[in-house]
């Protein structure tokens, strides 16, 4: 079985299929550049998993960062990019359990990067931090 980790980003990208503008162009850790025609795009990654023993239960304690990347193209990138920003928003936070797999979400940062090309591309980065529970033995288990 996968680990909790790793089922929690399955359900927050499967959370986002059907995002304005975007359907079904959500990608999961996607290592090519996302073409023009591929865009606006969705990247969901994981960038780190911070895990702290609670000595108590005996559980482990995870806050699990994971960015959101909202790819698009156009004038005014930013401007594209916020209805897209807006919806994921929605969608990520309309379960903060995400199915029962998480203890909370919460929003951290949201960065902005603006770079010339075929046409402005924006590239947005929407960090959230799971805050999330797991055995001490096996990383697929909730205690």
């Amino acid at each position: 079985m996968a680990t909790l980790r790793e089922q929690i980003i399955a359900n927050i990208r499967t959370a986002l299929i059907g995002t304005t503008g975007v359907g079904s162009r959500i990608y999961r850790s996607r290592v090519e550049p996302v073409a023009r025609a591929e865009s606006p795009a969705i990247i969901v990654e994981p960038v780190n998993d911070v895990v702290a023993q609670n000595t108590s239960l005996p559980t482990l304690d995870h806050t699990l960062t994971v960015r959101v990347v909202v790819i698009v193209r156009g004038d005014v990138p930013d401007q594209l990019a916020d209805p897209i920003i807006d919806d994921l928003h929605g969608r990520i936070m309309a379960d903060l359990t995400l199915g029962g797999l998480a203890i909370d979400v919460q929003p951290a940062t949201t960065e902005f990067s603006i770079e010339s090309g075929d046409a402005a591309i924006g590239v947005v980065f929407c960090l959230y931090q799971v805050l999330y529970r797991s055995s001490v033995t096996d990383l697929s288990q909730a205690p």
